[in-house]
């Protein structure tokens, strides 16, 4: 499983149907379980981004496919972002070349 974090911002259509937005959040999970993925994590948050969520899905494709649909709803305009837990991140830098070789 990869973990991704999710940036969204409401676009104007999301934000004229706001009040609708707990039932589009609902939605959004379903549509993360149905490319096989878990919901880890989710905030409204201040600034830049209106919303953040942090997600496990299979692979690259499972979470494009969770993106695609997401931005075809018309109400938020969504960033994805991989994210590599400890080990990963701890992994990738044992494994990385020497910079010498750059």
């Amino acid at each position: 499983m990869a973990n991704f974090v999710i940036l969204l911002r409401w676009t104007a259509k999301g934000i004229e149907h706001v009040k609708d937005s707990p039932v589009r959040f609902e939605h959004f999970k379903e549509t993360v379980e149905a490319v096989g993925g878990e919901m880890l994590s989710f905030h409204m948050t201040l600034g830049e981004y209106d919303m953040m969520a942090i997600i496990d899905v299979p692979d690259d494709e499972a979470a494009a496919k969770m993106e695609l649909a997401v931005r075809a709803v018309g109400t938020v305009d969504i960033e994805t972002l991989r994210a590599f837990d400890e080990n990963e991140y701890r992994r990738l830098i044992t494994d990385m070349p020497s910079p010498e070789l750059a």
